[in-house]
C-alpha cells in the first residue's frame, strides 16, 4: 500500500491525534520521516508537523499526569500538610483550589509567621500584623512559595501556565526513563516565569527520581536534584534531595543526566524534609 500524507493524517485523527495512539501511529508504526517527505506537499508537510507536534505534547501530558497520580493524585487537592526544613516550620493547606501556605521560626523579635493565601502575603510577629514594603513581600512570597513547590513536586505540573514538551526516553544508572522539559508562560507564571525545568520520570514505577533547573533570580543557576529517601506518608509521596551543581552554565539542562552518571556534578547539599504529617481534609 502506498503511503501518502493524507492517509497518515487520516489514521492520526481517526485514532484522535491528541492520544497516545495518535503518537503510535505518527512516530512509531513505520511512518517515517522519509516517507511523509516522499509525498506530502507542502500543506501536508505543515499538517503532519502539527500533528507530530501534538503528539509529543500529548505524551508529555500524559507522563506527567501519570507522574501526579503516583505521587499522590487527588489527595494533593485537599489536605493539609506540615514538615520542617531547615528549623522552619511549613504548612501547605489545599481545598479545591483555595490554599494557604505557612512558614513559622523563632527570632530574637519572638514568633514570626509568614502567610501566603490566594488574596495574597501577610507576616505576622507575636500574632500582630507586620507592615512590609512590596518588595519584601515579593521576596518572602517567592520563599515560602519556593519550598512548598519543590516539596510537592510533581503536583504544580499541572498549573495554566506550565507548558510541557516530550523530550525522548534515556536510561539513567540502568534504569528507565521519559524526559520531560517544562517552561512557564509569561502572562501567569508567576515572578519566576523563565525558570526551566526537565525532569527524568521513571518509565515503570512514574516517580520523579530527577530533575534539572535553571533560574535567573539571586544571580541565575542551575542545579540538579537526585530524589532520596522517598516515602509514603498518608498518600502522598515525598523525597529528599542531594542537589548538585553543573560545571558550566553553558551546557543545556538536558544533557545534566550525563554529566550525573560522568561523575561531573558537584554536590552542594542535601535537602531534606522532617517531621512531615498529612492529613487528609473530608468534603
Amino acid at each position: 500500500m502506498k503511503v501518502t500524507w493524507q492517509i497518515i493524517l487520516w489514521r492520526c485523527f481517526k485514532h484522535n491525534v491528541f492520544s497516545q495512539l495518535a503518537y503510535e501511529e505518527c512516530m512509531i508504526r513505520n511512518y517515517y520521516p522519509y516517507q511523509i517527505f516522499s509525498f506530502a506537499t507542502f500543506g501536508g508537510l505543515f499538517l503532519m508537523l502539527f500533528v507530530m507536534a501534538s503528539c509529543g505534547d500529548n505524551r508529555a501530558q500524559k507522563i506527567v499526569d501519570r507522574a501526579i497520580d503516583t505521587h499522590g493524585g487527588e489527595v494533593y487537592k485537599k489536605s493539609l500538610i506540615t514538615f520542617d526544613f531547615r528549623n522552619l516550620h511549613y504548612t501547605a493547606q489545599r481545598n479545591d483550589g483555595l490554599f494557604k501556605y505557612t512558614r513559622e521560626f523563632d527570632d530574637s523579635t519572638g514568633i514570626v509567621v509568614d502567610v501566603l493565601q490566594n488574596d495574597g502575603f501577610l507576616r505576622m510577629r507575636n500574632g500582630g500584623h507586620v507592615a512590609l514594603p512590596d518588595s519584601m513581600s515579593k521576596k518572602y512570597t517567592a520563599s515560602v512559595n519556593s519550598v512548598i513547590y519543590f516539596a510537592a513536586l510533581p503536583f504544580g505540573l499541572n498549573d495554566p501556565a506550565v507548558q510541557k514538551e516530550y523530550i525522548g526516553e534515556t536510561t539513567l544508572l540502568n534504569e528507565p526513563y521519559e524526559k520531560v522539559s517544562v517552561t512557564f508562560q509569561k502572562e501567569s507564571g508567576g515572578e519566576d516565569f523563565q525558570d526551566e525545568f526537565v525532569f527524568w520520570i521513571h518509565q515503570q514505577k512514574y516517580t520523579v527520581d530527577y530533575f534539572a533547573y535553571s533560574y535567573v533570580v539571586d544571580g541565575g543557576g542551575m542545579r540538579f536534584r537526585e530524589a532520596t529517601n522517598q516515602r509514603n506518608v498518608n498518600g502522598l509521596l515525598f523525597s529528599d534531595y542531594y542537589n548538585y551543581a553543573p560545571p558550566s552554565l553553558e551546557i543545556p539542562l538536558v544533557k545534566f543526566d550525563s554529566l550525573f552518571e560522568a561523575g561531573a556534578m558537584k554536590k552542594l547539599s542535601e535537602i531534606k524534609l522532617e517531621n512531615i504529617e498529612v492529613q487528609v481534609l473530608e468534603d
